[in-house]
């Protein structure tokens, strides 16, 4: 894609902190005008060396009210975003689009009393988003954040997740969220192995969390690997629950993360 300069503003990283060998976050300055809602993505675009642009778009870490944005990213080998943006350093600069995207928000959803976030992958950025602001905490009784990795060494931000307790502005609240991890390629302590489609199927998900999925009470949200938001959602159907649109608002909402 392209975009002219009256599209986007020039960001300078802050940090970058490779979580893996093929796993990064990176921070950078925020614009005083960018304005985005918990779950939503901005399209950033790197400058090769022959002074061309690549964008792709990327869910904001952060919360709606850090003065910075965060972004969390895998390298995809010879990709053609990902290795530009891997080699970049602090103080190099990012370019970031003036408006926000997206609709996983919580405005998708007109009621409920369970928030159910399902995740693979960096596809787990919107959610670590969506948890930084107070809205979900008011809205909902419980909320069940499931983070699916191939290998346990992928479960990233797990500082970020246990200490949402420790923050003032939560801690009354802090006892709603249950967080369940869960590792496909290997048997990790603390974690169910498992797909997460293979884990609704056989109720073990529901039991660990110890809340039932249905239509009346879950809310869902879903981002991550496509194969997995197709499958999940075809469960879920058969279980009446429904993409919510804003014409008929129902129990699902979906990014797909690529």
């Amino acid at each position: 894609m392209t975009a002219s300069a009256e599209k986007f503003t020039a960001q300078t990283l802050l940090d970058v902190q490779p979580l893996t060998p093929s796993l990064f976050s990176l921070r950078t300055t925020r614009d005083a005008g960018f304005r985005f809602r918990a779950g939503q993505f901005a399209r950033l675009g790197v400058t090769r060396a022959d002074g061309s642009t690549v964008w792709r778009a990327y869910s904001m870490v952060s919360s709606p009210f850090d003065e910075f944005l965060e972004f969390f990213s895998i390298v995809v080998p010879r990709g053609e975003f990902t290795s530009e943006l891997s080699r970049l350093q602090a103080g190099d600069t990012l370019l970031v689009e003036r408006q926000a995207f997206g609709y996983l928000t919580l405005d998708r959803f007109v009621d409920g009393r369970d928030l159910w976030l399902l995740s693979t992958g960096t596809g787990v950025a919107p959610f670590l988003s969506i948890l930084q602001d107070f809205e979900v905490w008011e809205r909902f009784e419980r909320i069940i954040l499931v983070y699916s990795v191939r290998e346990a060494r992928e479960l990233a931000y797990q500082s970020l997740i246990a200490g949402l307790a420790q923050r003032d502005y939560l801690a009354e609240h802090a006892h709603k969220l249950q967080f369940i991890p869960t590792v496909t390629r290997e048997h990790f302590p603390g974690a169910l192995h498992g797909r997460i489609t293979s884990l609704i199927e056989s109720g073990e998900l529901e039991r660990v969390a110890g809340v039932e999925l249905t239509a009346e009470h879950s809310r869902v949200m879903l981002c991550g690997n496509p194969q997995m938001i197709d499958d999940t959602r075809a469960l879920l159907k058969q279980r009446h629950m429904n993409l919510s649109l804003t014409r008929r608002p129902g129990q699902v909402a979906v990014e797909n993360y690529w």
